[in-house]
C-alpha cells in the first residue's frame, strides 16, 4: 500500500509494535490510497523465490503471513518455497 496504511508498511509497524523483527519478500506493487486500489504490478515469481530464499536462508522466520498473492502462479511460488524452507 504506497499509502502506508495497509500491506508491507502496516505489516512491520505491526511486528515492530509487537516486538519483533520483521522481514518481506514483495510479491505485487500497488499504487494505492484511502479512495482504493489504482494500479497492481505483479512482481516476477523468480524474483519473489529470490527475496524468500535469501531471506529464509540466512535468518529463517519463527512465523510467516502472506498478504496479497496476486496469481495462481505466484500462491505456487510462496508455497513451495516455504515448503522447502520448512
Amino acid at each position: 500500500d504506497s499509502g502506508g496504511g495497509a500491506g508491507i508498511q502496516a505489516d512491520l509497524k505491526a511486528c515492530e509494535a509487537l516486538g519483533v523483527f520483521g522481514t518481506t519478500a514483495l510479491v505485487a506493487l500497488t499504487a494505492q490510497n484511502t479512495l482504493g486500489v489504482h494500479a497492481v504490478h505483479p512482481v516476477p515469481a523468480a524474483f519473489v523465490r529470490a527475496q524468500i530464499d535469501a531471506v529464509l536462508g540466512d535468518m529463517g522466520a519463527h512465523a510467516v503471513k502472506t498478504g496479497m498473492l496476486p496469481s495462481e502462479e505466484a500462491i505456487a511460488t510462496v508455497a513451495e518455497a516455504l515448503d522447502e524452507h520448512a
